[in-house]
């Protein structure tokens, strides 16, 4: 395991996170107590030291569950968790990014976690009705209370995280240092706008359901019998059931050629390709079983060559759209550069999305 630094901070962070959205099983489908221990002993025994969880994530069982485990080496952990989200029910102030919600779920997450600080405090979901400047002062009294460390975003879109660290930095306020977002390679549209602001804002970004609710792990690959339907339980806000078009398809069949030409599984390519992206990009993995864990982790013992890249990043690409496309085009270059474009150095080229 090597480490990253998250973002724009002295913070570093393993180049996996554990996601634990996993632990318990409250749900229906999470992992026992014991199974999650396993789990989480066997992170920190490969170096992993970056754990994420959610206040809503398993009904609060999986932030206690870490609260348990954590009772030994919390100082080594990175501890992450989330507010913002809560079952529904009654109490409009129950869920939401203002100011009493994020006060009454940090205090409420402290106690869960057995723990007197968190190390990196999500927003979990931009919820359109909370003025920015409300949610980063908030941020900024936590983190000069002591309760919080360092502060991330995640999905939001790229005007909101921008408009937000601009006031902060205005401000002399706490600065988001870390983005989370889906992201995958059946699911990039992400690199149109969030991912080259979090490159020029210098965010770290987590990737979410980087394998794609299983469609990347070779089950629902051409010639499988698991159907045309997944289960997403990968993330609790999203729907049910997704289904499995021609273009996931194909994408699912070219990760499986890549893992059968390499001898690697499926996943693992999945995973590697992720952390192979531009700026600092770690993938979320998560598991209900240890098998599952090691397989996850095998990925960091290789990296894709240029010709196994270039076949997933032409098999998944997107769109980007205006106005990347606008720019693209050649004589709009022509003109935006006076004809002298292949003449001017550009040291931020390595950044560039392939």
């Amino acid at each position: 395991m090597r480490y990253k630094h998250l973002g724009n901070s002295g913070l570093k962070v393993s180049e996996l996170c554990l996601g634990t959205m996993t632990f318990g099983d409250d749900w229906g489908w999470g992992s026992t107590k014991d199974e999650s221990r396993k789990i989480y002993d066997a992170f920190l025994e490969a170096g992993g030291n970056f754990i994420d969880t959610a206040d809503l994530y398993t009904n609060g069982t999986s932030e206690l569950f870490r609260g348990d485990f954590m009772a030994t080496d919390r100082d080594r952990i990175v501890l992450a968790t989330k507010y913002t989200n809560t079952a529904p029910g009654t109490d409009p102030n129950a869920a939401g990014n203002q100011r009493k919600n994020m006060m009454q779920s940090v205090e409420a997450s402290l106690k869960r976690l057995k723990t007197d600080y968190i190390d990196l405090y999500w927003l979990h979901v931009w919820d359109f009705l909370t003025p920015v400047e409300e949610v980063m002062r908030a941020f900024d009294d936590l983190v000069r209370q002591g309760k919080v460390l360092y502060i991330g975003i995640s999905d939001a879109p790229a005007w909101v995280v921008s408009r937000a660290n601009t006031l902060a930095e205005l401000r002399g306020w706490t600065q988001f240092v870390g983005l989370q977002v889906e992201y995958s390679l059946i699911e990039r549209t992400c690199e149109r706008e969030l991912l080259p602001m979090a490159r020029e804002l210098d965010l770290a970004v987590t990737a979410w359901s980087p394998l794609a609710s299983g469609l990347l792990t070779g089950k629902y690959a051409e010639g499988s019998n698991a159907g045309k339907e997944v289960n997403r339980l990968e993330h609790p806000m999203m729907a049910p059931l997704v289904d499995i078009n021609e273009r996931k398809r194909a994408i699912s069949n070219a990760v499986v050629e890549v893992a059968e030409a390499i001898g690697k599984t499926p996943a693992q390519v999945a995973l590697t390709w992720l952390r192979q992206q531009p700026g600092v990009v770690i993938p979320i993995i998560g598991a209900r079983r240890l098998s599952q864990l090691k397989d996850n982790m095998a990925c960091l013992e290789f990296r894709l060559d240029e010709a196994h890249l270039q076949k997933l990043n032409e098999i998944s690409r997107i769109e980007l759209g205006f106005p990347h496309d606008f720019f693209a085009n050649e004589m709009v270059q022509n003109f935006a550069f006076g004809g002298m474009r292949n003449l001017i150095d550009n040291h931020r080229a390595e950044l560039k999305v392939k």
